[in-house]
């Protein structure tokens, strides 16, 4: 696995099932018991971590069809391995230098509310060419779970949501992770959709401490990261992972009903309460960040604020700021697009409560 960030994929609503049909996109099929995986852990090789790690069969899949669109041409820039160093300093921060995500990527939509409506005429994903589609992700037919979407939604749908957790849960990558990015979060197309993307790098989030908020510990506020957030936890398949599912649909749906934007951030991680990083990442961290609105790409900083960065993992746009940024201004940036602190107590304390709903 190269030492880079692998331009983003997207998990999003998919086009009609004729659609698919027609162009012979295959499907990836997958039962429960891939679901589950033991002893996934970083290697312990020193300072540095190995170009490659097992993988599975999803894993496998999603790689060689990658590669295989690569060579092709399909994509709008060739990645190779990307120039990357940890800053010195507490966090832990990864930065990765990717000048050509900044000057190539498509641009942005004019976004202005976090509940904007859909604009088929936008460029959305059911525009992209059949090649560009490696597979759909299917439960098998006699599993819970199944992801169908018809229709276009603003709100992050359970099905979606499902998706992207279990694609997780699918790799035997410990650097693989799925995101979400609101309207108004960084979100530069307004369709719904995830990102997915692997990482071969530890991040802060995978076991920061936490602290409970409700007397289940369902929910707990992660703490001595580069932003606080809301974590959510789940060690696999099953109740635990579709009460989970829920949880976090409610408290997302709170945030966009009263137009706050969100980063969502999927990893394997530590349980809430063990912050080791050489116990093996037996479960999946949901962290869900609350934040000020961001609309329009701010093109003087030297990275955009939206999942990977409040997670520690920052692109960045130049080789003047890549050679130059500190822990402390990387803190800077991420800090100004936090919520002010009495809004912040407010979100907090509406997700308590609606986590305390569960047990009525």
């Amino acid at each position: 696995m190269p030492n880079a960030v692998r331009s983003d994929f997207d998990f999003c609503n998919s086009p009609a099932r004729e659609d698919w049909e027609e162009h012979g996109i295959p499907d990836f099929v997958y039962g429960q018991k891939e679901l589950t995986r033991e002893g996934i852990q970083w290697p312990r090789t020193g300072p540095g971590l190995p170009d490659t790690l097992p993988l599975s069969r999803f894993d496998s899949a999603l790689c060689s069809a990658w590669r295989q669109r690569m060579e092709l041409g399909l994509f709008r820039y060739r990645l190779g391995e990307l120039q990357t160093r940890t800053l010195p300093g507490s966090m832990g921060f990864v930065a990765q230098l990717n000048v050509e995500r900044g000057v190539q990527r498509r641009r942005p939509q004019n976004i202005r509310s976090v509940r904007q409506a859909f604009d088929p005429e936008e460029f959305n994903f059911n525009k992209i060419r059949p090649g560009e589609v490696l597979f759909r992700l299917r439960r098998e037919p006699d599993a819970p779970g199944v992801l169908q979407q018809e229709g276009v939604v603003l709100l992050l749908s359970k099905n979606l949501c499902r998706a992207g957790l279990e694609a997780v849960l699918l790799s035997s990558h410990p650097g693989f992770r799925v995101g979400f990015n609101s309207l108004g979060g960084l979100a530069s197309v307004n369709h719904l959709h995830l990102h997915g993307y692997y990482l071969p790098h530890r991040l802060p989030v995978e076991g920061a401490p936490s602290e409970p908020l409700d007397p289940g510990g369902r929910l707990h506020l992660l703490q001595a990261v580069p932003a606080p957030g809301f974590l959510f936890y789940t060690r696999g398949p099953g109740p635990d992972l579709a009460a989970l599912i829920s949880r976090v649909c409610r408290a997302t749906d709170y945030l966009t009903a009263r137009e706050i934007a969100h980063n969502l951030f999927v990893t394997r991680g530590a349980p809430p309460g063990q912050t080791s990083f050489s116990s093996a990442l037996t479960g999946v961290r949901v962290i869900l960040w609350p934040r000020r609105s961001s609309f329009g790409v701010k093109e003087q900083e030297a990275f955009n604020v939206a999942l990977c960065e409040l997670a520690g993992h920052l692109p960045v746009k130049t080789p003047q700021d890549f050679s130059s940024l500190t822990e402390a201004a990387a803190l800077a940036l991420i800090q100004d697009c936090l919520l002010p602190p009495a809004q912040a107590e407010e979100v907090r304390a509406a997700l308590v409560a609606l986590t305390a709903q569960e047990e009525q």
